[in-house]
């Protein structure tokens, strides 16, 4: 067998293995990682629509609510948010979350858990783990599982995963997008996905206060040999009545400037430490910049958390960055 053929094997293996783990438990939570995204969110409403189509009863609950950008996609008000989880589950599912700590609910750890995503950073922490580090986003794999069952891709799931792809990719724009991606969305948008309406609804919906607090970040940007960074203090927060995330998305803006390679974004936390945003346009791993310091993602989007002062956070992650660079 081919190395892309013993490839396609074990992905098919893994959703032959996580349909065999469905039968016999009947009640299911379904979670992702704290700050969910798009892919978190839509991934995670796909996944549990897919559940109930299977006969299972199946809740999602987050640590986070939902941005507010995508609270608009079918069934985001029925997402619980806890630190816990309440009640009695056979078994949970994990969703592009690559340490069952990163859920930040807690809880899941008593549960027999299905793990399944699409970063290259994950360890194997549940009873099932499915990763397939080439796929465009976890929503990918969650259609996959959702067509061997056999179940209908419903209007509502082609919404919710379609929007997962669009943002987990950027907009169709980062590493990894390939033929297979487009395929997706076409198929998505055959079974009901409305292309146009998403694309407005996420990028082109912006509050006030989020553009605001671009601006806000713009006037602290600081461009050198092909490394962009920016900033955003808790004052500016106040500043331009914008909330924490309002931030998703800002580090494409230092990204989008010519000649820059890697953009790094820092956003100050109420107890002073720092998130920082990763981001590459080039055959630069920022997933690895991102695991140095404890955190995660994919290889050209990632993000961790960092100790401040600001100048301190700075210096080390920008020297880490070039490390990568000069490779």
């Amino acid at each position: 067998m081919s190395t892309s053929g013993a490839f396609r094997k074990k992905k098919m293996d893994g959703v032959e293995q996580i349909l065999a783990s469905f039968e016999g438990r009947e009640r299911w939570v379904v979670t992702s990682h704290a700050r969910p995204d798009g892919d978190a969110i839509g991934s995670s409403l796909a996944c549990a629509q897919m559940l109930r189509q299977l006969g299972k009863q199946a809740e999602i609950v987050m640590h986070d609510p939902v941005p507010r950008i995508y609270r608009w996609l079918p069934g985001a008000s029925s997402i619980i948010t806890s630190d816990h989880v309440n009640g009695h589950f056979d078994g949970g599912v994990v969703l592009e979350c690559d340490g069952l700590e990163r859920s930040r609910v807690d809880g899941l750890e008593r549960l027999f858990l299905i793990n399944i995503d699409h970063h290259n950073t994950m360890s194997d922490y549940a009873a099932v783990n499915w990763v397939v580090p080439n796929a465009s986003a976890t929503a990918d794999l969650v259609y996959m599982i959702a067509r061997r069952a056999g179940v209908r891709i419903t209007p509502e799931m082609a919404t919710c995963l379609y929007t997962a792809v669009l943002t987990d990719t950027g907009m169709f724009c980062y590493a990894g997008t390939d033929a297979d991606t487009f395929r997706l969305a076409q198929e998505l948008v055959d079974a009901g996905a409305d292309p146009v309406s998403i694309a407005r609804k996420t990028f082109f919906a912006n509050p006030g206060g989020k553009m605001r607090l671009l601006g806000a970040a713009m006037r602290t940007l600081v461009v050198h040999d092909k490394l962009a960074t920016m900033h955003v203090l808790r004052k500016d927060f106040a500043d331009c009545g914008a909330v924490d995330e309002d931030c998703e998305g800002l580090a494409n803006y230092a990204l989008g400037i010519e000649g820059v390679e890697v953009a790094v974004f820092f956003r100050e936390m109420l107890d002073g430490s720092f998130r920082v945003s990763l981001r590459s346009k080039s055959g630069i791993d920022v997933a690895a910049v991102a695991e140095h310091f404890g955190g995660g993602g994919h290889h050209a989007a990632s993000g961790h958390s960092i100790a401040g002062p600001l100048e301190q956070a700075r210096e080390l992650v920008t020297c880490e960055v070039r490390k990568h660079m000069i490779r």
